[in-house]
């Protein structure tokens, strides 16, 4: 949406609600009401098939009847009359409607299909929609409240895009008691036209806007979603809480990498690449508007807990080193000013335990010395109620504090009744105050980590270690053949033949079909070798008892040969597969797991991490989306616990990292080019300080070959 239109929408000069009613239990008096009775200083039209007067004001019996047309139409009426109403607000010139109505996409294929006469009505008339089955939005800055939410909220600096209409109103409430003001007030609904990506892009260029809360349940324009919220989250934070991540009964068909990859780790690597803070509870999502609403953006993770009581900051010391904060270290100027201000028990360190007895000067003094050290980044100060605190009067010394806004400064005030007083005057202040520490460590430890993450983006990522050219023409004929030949399973041979034509070593695999061609296939592999039954199309052979370990002789692999015959003999009495597969057995330190599995949203999802028999067990696994580069590749591998082994661990060698991440480069390279793949799974992929190797490989194909754009995944620059 140009910027332009986008800005009248939230901008009108002219209103008409459509479906304004004198029924004070309809959402049609609601929305006329709202903003009739509001500061907002434009004009709003009631619009009733009755006629007659709405509220005092004159209404028109039909959008054609106004005196001109509005910027925008609010429509509240039953979803079967949305569509001509559409239409007449195109004919009248209305280029923006908000539609209240329900009974669309929720409502079954009758819903479906009203859905997408909307979506064609609006494209034909050239109309911008919100919604449908939507709350409405608010402007606090214009006092304009197009929705039926019945609160105002303050003015301020965060921008809040919600699917939940109920907890729009939820958070609307809370927010008038928690002193947090919004930019934008959005209940996005259906999105039959408006999404996420066109509203991040605006609140964009909005200098106002500071940051963005989101609750999403689902997202369409994926790609569209991360380059916005990329743009948006280099400056400036967006928090998600995503629900509807778990389907009841959803299994992995093929591999381990279905089970590892599902919609979960997709949002996850989505949001990751786009720089977004991931939350879990509303609780959390609230917490951090408390956070965004007033606070200063920490510069790192070393955070100074001040407390009266010893227990709790000992607690949050554990919550903080537990999550990847540091307790700050003092500097010996701090020290010298605590000792002056404080009682000669203090603590002495951090925590800054203030004893039982604190009074609310010596809270202001060590408030005072923190915001002054260059080794804090943050300040928690934690109240206990005992029966001499103040809570009050140690809230009043902290807002006094001259330079408060230095540093982020969160409060745990614990208790309720003895500690309200004080919290009011914190969050009157733009103090923001926490029912216990972890939640407030929660939101310091995320937007630090947020901040970190922003710097790396802006870091040039190393160069690839030498040239890549790829065989696609190879790779090409060989999908083709397999798709036109109904085989979309590809394992073994022509699965490694995959991967080497992408330049990812593999373990070489032999078809062996007589005696004679065994006899010279263990000459070049040597002992031990594997053997597998030569099944096309089947992905886990194990399970039939087609595959044998640590053979060591020629007469070993005689017998196992003869096994592996009987055994496809009996599993496929119809297409005998004709040989054996036999591969010499490698034995390296570490087993890793590298898979993709195309998600229904983002399309490929990369999984890398510990691998082997027992990878569903461990699940050592990072997440990421093509493409990759060296950096990128690195920040996966980095955040699995193998790491920690792979680089060198006590007196263990490490492995060649760099040659690792080329390899998820390459491969998130053949995920790109080639879109007809659906899965796969290198499982395991053994290496140790002498390289790696793929030692069992399988590709699904999709069934039906899906389109490729000339650059599908352009929008994703490659940074860190």
């Amino acid at each position: 949406m140009p910027s332009e239109n986008i800005d009248k929408f939230f901008h009108p000069k002219t209103i008409a609600v459509i479906g304004a009613s004198n029924n004070e239990h309809s959402v049609g008096y609601s929305i006329f009401k709202n903003i009739k009775n509001s500061v907002y200083e434009g004009i709003v039209y009631p619009v009733n098939i009755n006629g007659g007067e709405v509220q005092g004001v004159t209404a028109y019996k039909s959008v054609s009847d106004l005196p001109k047309a509005t910027d925008l139409a609010i429509i509240a009426t039953p979803s079967p009359t949305v569509v001509a109403l559409l239409e007449e607000c195109g004919k009248k010139g209305i280029t923006g409607a908000i539609i209240i109505s329900s009974g669309f996409l929720e409502a079954g294929t009758e819903g479906k299909n009203r859905f997408n006469l909307i979506r064609q009505a609006a494209k034909d008339h050239n109309i911008r929609i919100l919604g449908p089955n939507c709350l409405g939005y608010i402007n606090p800055r214009l006092g304009l409240n197009a929705s039926f939410a019945p609160k105002m909220p303050k003015s301020g600096g965060i921008a809040f895009i919600s699917q939940s209409g109920a907890l729009c109103n939820t958070i609307l409430d809370w927010s008038v008691n928690e002193n947090i003001g919004f930019s934008y007030f959005v209940s996005i609904g259906s999105m039959a036209d408006i999404s996420f990506d066109e509203l991040i892009d605006y609140f964009n260029t909005d200098p106002e806007v500071s940051s963005i809360l989101i609750y999403m349940e689902s997202l369409n324009s994926a790609r569209k979603f991360i380059s916005s919220a990329r743009a948006f989250t280099r400056t400036k934070p967006i928090i998600v809480l995503k629900a509807g991540l778990e389907e009841p009964g959803k299994k992995a068909v093929l591999s381990h990498t279905g089970t590892m990859a599902g919609d979960n780790a997709a949002f996850e690597a989505a949001f990751e690449r786009a720089g977004i803070i991931r939350v879990a509870t509303i609780g959390e999502l609230f917490n951090y508007a408390k956070t965004l609403a007033h606070q200063k953006r920490p510069e790192g993770n070393r955070l100074a807990i001040i407390t009266n009581a010893g227990g709790p900051a000992v607690i949050a010391t554990d919550y903080l080193a537990q999550r990847g904060g540091q307790i700050a270290q003092l500097s010996d100027n701090t020290i010298v000013k605590l000792n002056n201000a404080l009682p000669p028990a203090w603590s002495k360190g951090n925590p800054i335990d203030l004893l039982g007895d604190a009074q609310p000067n010596q809270y202001r003094s060590a408030v005072e010395a923190c915001l002054d050290d260059a080794l804090i980044d943050g300040i928690l100060v934690i109240l206990s109620p005992q029966s001499v605190t103040q809570p009050e009067k140690t809230a009043q010394e902290i807002i006094n504090i001259p330079g408060l806004d230095k540093k982020p400064v969160f409060a745990s005030f614990m208790g309720s009744d003895e500690v309200k007083d004080g919290v009011r005057v914190l969050l009157e202040a733009g103090i923001p105050v926490y029912r216990t520490p972890e939640k407030a460590i929660l939101c310091f430890l995320g937007l630090s980590k947020w901040k970190h993450d922003m710097a790396l983006m802006q870091e040039p990522s190393e160069a690839i270690p030498e040239s890549f050219l790829p065989d696609t023409a190879a790779n090409l004929k060989i999908i083709e053949q397999a798709m036109a030949s109904g085989c979309y399973n590809i394992t073994d041979i022509t699965a490694k033949m995959i991967l080497q034509n992408y330049r990812i070593p593999t373990n070489p695999t032999y078809l062996v079909q007589t005696q004679k061609q065994l006899d010279n296939i263990l000459k070049k592999t040597g002992f031990p070798v594997v053997m597998k039954i030569d099944a096309p199309g089947l992905m886990h052979k194990t399970e039939l008892g087609g595959v044998r370990i640590g053979i060591g002789s020629a007469k070993e692999a005689k017998k196992a040969y003869a096994d592996l015959l009987k055994i496809a003999k009996r599993n496929f009495p119809t297409n005998v597969p004709k040989g054996v597969f036999v591969e010499k057995e490698i034995s390296k330190t570490y087993e890793l797991i590298i898979g993709s599995k195309k998600d229904s949203i983002f399309g490929p999802v990369i999984i890398f991490g510990m691998g082997g028999v027992a990878v569903e067990v461990f699940k050592d696994i990072a997440a990421g989306l093509p493409p990759l580069n060296m950096a990128l590749a690195k920040h996966m591998i980095e955040k699995t616990k193998i790491y920690q082994l792979l680089k060198g661990y006590r007196n263990m060698e490490g492995v060649d990292i760099k040659a690792i991440q080329f390899i998820l480069y390459k491969f998130a390279r053949l995920l790109i080019d080639f879109p007809q793949i659906k899965e796969v799974d290198i499982n395991p992929f053994v290496v140790d300080e002498n390289g790696g190797l793929a030692l069992d490989v399988k590709i699904a194909l999709d069934t039906k070959e899906p389109k490729k754009t000339a650059d599908p995944y352009s929008h994703l620059a490659i940074v860190p």
